[in-house]
């Protein structure tokens, strides 16, 4: 009966498991009454951090933007200097692109539609230098440190003190205790394995571990072993059931071939150094762009307030020839000269709403509005706080000729661009020593000395009896601690081992990796050259740019003048009523119409041509000096102070041993000098250093005056011995539609 019930019984959970099949279910209440909706509605709910930051009052205060409609503002007169201490101060993200192209776009949109991780701003360095690997340091189970295997690579380091903790000490301890209870097959009466044996054991261990610059391992153990089982035939098995043992511990670990020495070991530090010095050249190239957006920008507003003026000239004069077509034709005189007078006034009114505030009229050009609010960004302001600002320093209209070979010279020794690709070859070439300290044989030799003590207790004396250390002829007393034992010296112990492990026959990870780095260094060295070339090509560019923006300028300022003239003769014409008013008034018209132009063309090539200065240092290497701006390092927490000034003692009390064996090999050669002299300096032997925005004349250049042009020009050009030859500054506005 129980059988068949068995049967019947694993028969029903067999048809049962077939029913319902290999599928997950989910289990079954009486009152089940779920709502799913929570779940689907809320799972993918676009939500709000729990973030209270508040704004800054740069972006709550902003007023309304300045437009056609809307010009309630004051002048602000600001120096180009002002302006470039103003980006500098405000700029914790640094507002521009890297590389050496202009920033063409909207400064604000890339900002917002940059990720955040790719950024720059003034915390890079530091947040470069404090980065830390994600690997801990790893112990062995006697605290012995285990060196980290492979190659070293400059992407998996972080900064230098990172790098450097690799050979901080580190202190491991444990403790163990076991508990054995078990029966044995032995015959009974075994005075060394009794048939029901009964031990407790307890391990209690500390170490400290360093890992040495040669590439050695020192260490230090002491082990608290505690034994007692219930082996107690005192004449053959032990004297007594329990009994401890105190070992100190030294022992030194030394590679022979992989891992030896410190050019070897200091690879990941120098790679940790230079990942540093990489950050500090992207934060420099960073500040140069600034410095060169904030400057082109502050020529274009230039640039843009003469577009203005030359438009309001424009349009007051078609307005005054329209008042006299009027008058004219008031008296009888043909239609067609108030036509065309009166569209050459509305459409010189387009083109000064364009200047103000941007539109196709000036081929797409921001405006005057719009520039201003470019150079509030790059400085850090609000878009609009009721005032408008105003360039106050003139451009250099004198010219500026460097010396090819030097600039070359320069831009070779000097370029954030070449620099940082160096800075990448020493990491190539770091990283194949590396690979190639891998392809030797790990050979370690170890030395291990130690001293041992062993009682029936661990500090004190007691018991009862001789313990067997004891000479047979030295007189029965207690037995001594297994520390009083150890601090004796009687017993001591020494070890010496040699691991040797090679690379897998054939070697083909290492060989690999070595070909790789060489492959590695060779494309880096043929990108240095390409970079070297490609700088070479740059300058000369910039180079033939700036004189031809220089001979652009010069020409369109003659153009200007003639142009001014050829207005004025058409106008005396036009307002004596002589024969032909109607050709005379199209004439005058168009000659309106190319003053007009050639105002605008003279601006923007003046605009161009101080620009071009600007580039030219920037591809030298030199823009930061030409402003007078130095990149010096912030404050550091006391401690640091106070390591430094230990470090500092240290070395200066150590001997330098020029001729060793492992000396490392230089990977710098020192500071990169930044105080050359300003751009006056150069221009003027002796003189004292001037603001960095009354630039005229770059290093190794001369000035010569412009081009003979024609006189009567509305803007004369003055030559004063040993001073800067400059352009007026703009007009004080007061604009009237």
């Amino acid at each position: 009966m129980k059988r068949t019930f068995q049967k019947w019984f694993i028969g029903l959970h067999i048809g049962s498991l077939l029913l319902t099949g290999c599928q997950p279910t989910q289990p079954f209440y009486l009152r089940d009454r779920a709502n799913f909706a929570e779940y689907l509605q809320h799972a993918q709910q676009i939500e709000i951090p729990d973030l209270e930051i508040d704004p800054l009052p740069e972006a709550t205060n902003a007023l309304e933007p300045l437009t056609l409609d809307n010009q309630k503002y004051e002048f602000l007169d600001l120096t180009l200097e002002e302006c470039v201490s103003y980006a500098l101060v405000n700029s914790k993200l640094i507002r521009t692109i890297p590389g050496t192209q202009r920033q063409n776009v909207d400064i604000a949109a890339n900002i917002l539609s940059t990720p955040s991780q790719q950024q720059s701003s003034v915390y890079d360095p530091a947040i470069a230098a404090t980065t830390t690997s994600p690997q801990q340091i790893a112990v062995d189970q006697n605290g012995n440190r285990i060196l980290p295997r492979g190659a070293a690579r400059a992407n998996q380091v972080g900064g230098v003190e990172d790098a450097l903790s690799e050979f901080d000490a580190q202190f491991s301890a444990f403790f163990s205790y076991n508990k054995t209870d078990r029966a044995r097959n032995v015959q009974p009466g075994n005075v060394f394995n009794p048939p029901q044996f009964q031990a407790s054991d307890t391990t209690g261990q500390m170490a400290l571990s360093k890992r040495m610059a040669t590439g050695g391992i020192v260490s230090a153990r002491s082990q608290s072993i505690y034994s007692s089982n219930n082996i107690s035939a005192p004449s053959i098995a032990r004297a007594f059931p329990r009994d401890y043992s105190q070992v100190l511990e030294f022992q030194v670990q030394h590679p022979l071939l992989r891992g030896r020495g410190t050019s070897v070991n200091r690879i990941p530090v120098v790679l940790a150094r230079i990942n540093e010095d990489l950050s500090l050249v992207d934060f420099e190239e960073r500040v140069r762009n600034l410095v060169r957006d904030v400057e082109f920008a502050y020529w274009d507003l230039y640039q843009s307030y003469w577009n203005v003026e030359n438009a309001r000239i424009a349009r007051d004069s078609a307005a005054k020839a329209y008042h006299i077509a009027y008058e004219k034709l008031q008296k009888g005189a043909a239609g067609t000269t108030e036509a065309q007078a009166k569209y050459t006034y509305h459409d010189f009114q387009a083109q000064l709403d364009a200047a103000l505030a941007g539109g196709a009229a000036l081929g797409g050009d921001p405006g005057l509005f719009g520039r201003e609010q470019t150079l509030r960004i790059l400085m850090g302001w609000a878009s609009s706080d009721g005032r408008l600002i105003r360039p106050s320093d003139k451009p250099a209209i004198g010219m500026a000729q460097f010396d090819f070979d030097e600039s070359i010279n320069e831009t070779l020794s000097r370029s954030v661009d070449l620099r940082r690709q160096r800075w990448i070859i020493k990491q190539r070439e770091l990283e194949l020593l590396s690979a190639k300290n891998q392809m030797l044989a790990n050979v370690d030799l170890s030395f291990i000395y130690r001293f041992v003590g062993v009682g029936t207790s661990l500090l004190d004396k007691g018991g009862n009896g001789e313990f067997p250390q004891n000479p047979p002829n030295k007189p029965a007393e207690p037995p001594p601690s297994a520390w009083e034992e150890l601090l004796s010296g009687n017993y001591q112990e020494a070890a010496v081992r040699m691991d040797f492990l090679p690379n897998p026959v054939g070697a083909r990870r290492a060989s690999n990796d070595v070909r790789n780095k060489q492959l590695t260094l060779a494309r880096d060295h043929a990108l240095l050259e390409e970079k070297e070339i490609a700088a070479t090509h740059r300058i000369s560019q910039v180079l033939r740019e700036l004189n031809s923006n220089y001979i652009q300028m010069t020409e369109q300022l003659a153009a200007l003048s003639a142009a001014d003239r050829w207005v004025k003769l058409y106008q005396e014409k036009f307002n004596a009523g002589d024969a032909g008013a109607e050709q005379i008034m199209d004439l005058l018209l168009r000659a309106q119409q190319s003053r007009a132009n050639a105002g605008r063309n003279y601006a923007r090539a003046l605009s161009e041509y101080n620009k071009s200065i600007v580039e030219v240092h920037m591809l030298k290497g030199s823009l930061l000096e030409y402003n007078n701006i130095s990149l010096e390092e912030g404050l550091w927490p006391e401690k640091a102070y106070w390591d430094s000034s230990e470090r500092t003692r240290v070395r200066s009390a150590s001997r330098s041993l020029p001729n060793g064996a492992s000396r490392p090999s230089l990977s710098s050669r020192g500071e990169l000098p930044q105080n050359l002299g300003t751009a006056n300096q150069a221009a003027t032997p002796g003189a004292t250093a001037a603001k960095p925005a009354a630039k005229t004349e770059p290093s190794n250049s001369q000035q010569k005056s412009p081009a003979p042009v024609e006189p009567s020009e509305p803007i004369p050009l003055k030559k004063a011995s040993g001073k800067k030859v400059q352009a007026p500054p703009p007009p004080k506005f007061n604009w009237e539609n």
